[in-house]
């Protein structure tokens, strides 16, 4: 069901406006060696805090019990039961990526994507400045869901995929909730994040990570961890005889923390489930969309 957008009010316009301010980056390291403190006298504190202040749900996780987890990033990076997410057998079905909130989805209308109600940004900023990349999805299919703190994770394969490219776009990071969505502008085309281009059966595809305040670096399955700050590389290319294939449903990557992801897709790929509207929620492996046919 849709969930009612917040009140804009000053106190919100106040928390964007502080972001600007904030030595984001620095914060942002700052809680990559908190979360992955292992010390129990801490640890425990935090994820029991963590647990109380976004009402954490353990009960489809592998581990239930909140005393095995050695950290708060441990927790917050937890799989998921084998069963917890059943998977259609309809390989014309797509999968959402994430469990969260969808905060967009549509057309990708010349070359704009919408962010929030009056809000767009363009393909080509999304993708770091590359109007070749950007070329592909012109006039395609988007989506984005937002993970909040109190979400499982992992990010998923959204349909059977081989990667071609994977590239890291440096920027901001600035909170990806509701709120600063709705306020500040090219959001996503502002944030740091990495893209990772696939071949698949609907056409070319793009799974893209958003980086925010807090969740400064991501995993990938076959690249491991992606420590922007510390890379040389920013942009792979697989090309070799035997690149990464993943399958529908199966694990591609993983937030520290709450952040988003964005599908892009090209023109008479894929549409959208009818009854899929930002503000819904959705589940990793759940079908919101399916193959174009004309």
């Amino acid at each position: 069901m849709s969930q009612a957008s917040p009140p804009l009010g000053w106190r919100n316009r106040g928390f964007v406006i502080l972001q600007w301010l904030l030595p984001q980056h620095l914060l942002s390291r700052l809680m990559h060696s908190i979360a992955r403190c292992e010390w129990p006298w801490f640890s425990r504190r935090l994820i029991t805090y963590a647990m109380r202040r976004h009402a954490i749900d353990l009960n489809q996780a592998v581990e239930t019990d909140p005393t095995y987890y050695r950290s708060f990033n441990h927790l917050f990076t937890r799989a998921l039961k084998p069963d917890a997410r059943p998977l259609s057998n309809d390989p014309d079905e797509l999968v959402s990526p994430a469990d969260g909130m969808v905060s967009a989805l549509g057309d990708i209308r010349d070359g704009e994507l919408i962010q929030a109600k009056g809000m767009a940004y363009t393909l080509e900023e999304l993708l770091g400045g590359n109007t070749a990349l950007a070329e592909p999805f012109r006039d395609g299919r988007f989506v984005t869901i937002y993970l909040s703190p109190s979400d499982y994770h992992r990010v998923h394969m959204p349909c059977d995929g081989v990667l071609a490219e994977m590239i890291h776009v440096p920027g901001r990071l600035f909170s990806v909730n509701t709120v600063t969505t709705r306020l500040l502008p090219r959001l996503f085309a502002r944030n740091e994040r990495v893209v990772n281009l696939f071949r698949s059966d609907f056409g070319p595809m793009a799974s893209i990570l958003v980086g925010a305040i807090f969740v400064s670096s991501t995993d990938t399955v076959w690249a491991g961890t992606v420590t922007p700050r510390r890379l040389r590389n920013t942009h792979w290319r697989y090309r070799d005889t035997a690149p990464p294939s993943l399958q529908r449903g199966e694990e591609m990557g993983r937030f520290n923390m709450g952040s988003t992801v964005i599908l892009l897709f090209p023109p008479d790929s894929v549409v959208w489930r009818d009854d899929l509207r930002p503000g819904d929620r959705v589940r990793v492996r759940e079908t919101i969309g399916r193959r174009y046919s004309a």
